[in-house]
């Protein structure tokens, strides 16, 4: 997969201040005003920033967190992950392969079959919906 590479001007350029805090800075929505918090439509999930696939509708679940939750990525080679210690917490941040853009953290507590509950910020995605 070729990385997608730009300053932070260009970002800034291309995102909204709230989407750019949220998949350059590593910011998080507030829980539970997300768009597709609640969303049921099926289709794929996307990167806001790349629109490189993460997620499938068919693995969203309604984990009581606040924010879209899934069991599964599309993918495993189109989601990085690596240590987030801040906040207090040691927890595992989920990243764009493509970009690097601040997806969320990944839990084990999730449903089967995975175990895994990638809580995602909804400001990161876009749906692409299935007719």
């Amino acid at each position: 997969m070729d990385k997608i590479k730009k300053t932070e001007t260009e970002w800034k350029e291309l995102l909204d201040d709230d989407t750019y805090n949220i998949t350059r800075k590593s910011g998080t929505e507030p829980a539970f005003s997300g768009l597709y918090l609640n969303e049921k439509l099926q289709g794929v999930y996307y990167c806001v920033c790349c629109k490189n696939e993460l997620f499938s509708s068919k693995t969203k679940y309604d984990s009581g967190s606040g924010w879209p939750s899934f069991y599964e990525v599309i993918n495993n080679k189109n989601v990085l992950t690596k240590n987030d210690p801040s906040q207090g917490m040691n927890r595992i941040e989920i990243l764009c392969a493509k970009c690097d853009a601040h997806l969320g953290h990944v839990f084990d507590d999730g449903p089967d079959p995975t175990g895994k509950r990638y809580c995602v910020n909804s400001l990161s995605l876009k749906l692409k919906k299935i007719e």
